[in-house]
Order: C-alpha cells, then structure tokens, then sequence
C-alpha cells in the first residue's frame, strides 16, 4: 500500500492505539508487537480514522502548529507509509 494526501488511512482490524495507564503513556497494540509512539505520532494516529485524507490532518496539524505545510505534509506521509509497510494501517 503506497500513500498520498488523497489516501484515508484507518489502523488495521487487529491493531489498536491505547493508553497504557499503568505507564502513563500511549501504546499501538498489534498480535505480538507493541510500538510506543511519540505525542505526534500518536495525535496522527488518533486522526487517521478512514475518513479524513492525509491531505486533512496535515492541514489540521499544519493550522495546530503553525508549520510550514510541505514540511509536516513529508513528515506525516513517512510516518504513516512506515506504519503502513509494517501492517498497522489498513
């Protein structure tokens, strides 16, 4: 699966983002895998909800932190192809 702004990504039927309360922190639960992401990735995460495109929240973080678009639009589409080619996002 290859993104672009236009694609609407969802996490996968068996991957779920958690909060780990004992740890105070955020986890991706997949079958026999944890990833621990940043506050970043885990508010991208949170938008990718099969319905807004990448071109969406990047506008929406772009807005939030008043970055530069093409930048954030970069970092969130190697973000979210790197949890694509590892089978979290669908």
């Amino acid at each position: 699966m290859t993104l672009s702004e236009t694609s609407r990504p969802i996490l996968a039927r068996h991957v779920v983002l958690k909060r780990d309360e004992a740890r105070s922190r955020w986890v991706i639960l997949a079958p026999e895998r944890v990833l621990v992401p940043d506050e970043t990735a885990v508010e991208i995460v949170g938008m990718a909800d099969g319905v807004a495109t990448v071109a969406e929240i990047v506008d929406r973080l772009a807005e939030k932190y008043k970055a530069p678009r093409d930048e954030i639009s970069a970092d969130v589409l190697e973000m979210l192809q790197d949890l694509a080619d590892q089978g979290y996002l669908a």
